[in-house]
């Protein structure tokens, strides 16, 4: 009798679940609609490079795209240090990724020149 009652609870907290679920996509949809968002937008949004963008990098360094690995170091260190203090992991891990970013450019440089 207690299972019965068990299982009967299970299956109608799941289905309001789904039924919540369900209602939250249909209306993030049409949220979507109205923001102008079309279905080859949201595929190409879906597809795009996760990878962050070279420009990107150098902005969250505060550095031209010209700068040299010395000045993109100096820039790291001061930003991470500041981020320690401050405690922002979300702008720590944005750093590193731009830090990261660069020296992967900087690598991929290096090899084409010792290949050529």
């Amino acid at each position: 009798m207690a299972s019965r009652i068990l299982a009967n609870l299970i299956v109608a907290g799941g289905s309001v679940i789904v039924r919540a679920a369900a209602q939250a996509w249909r209306q993030a949809v049409v949220n979507g609609q109205r923001s102008g968002m079309t279905p080859e937008s949201l595929k190409q949004a879906a597809n795009a490079t996760k990878q962050m963008n070279l420009d990107e990098a150098y902005k969250i360094l505060g550095t031209e795209s010209n700068a040299g690995i010395e000045e993109v170091m100096k820039r790291y260190a001061h930003l991470m240090q500041q981020n320690e203090k401050h405690g922002s992991f979300y702008l720590q891990s944005k750093v590193y990724r731009a830090k990261e970013r660069i020296e992967q450019e900087v690598q991929e440089q290096h090899s084409e020149q010792h290949q050529s």
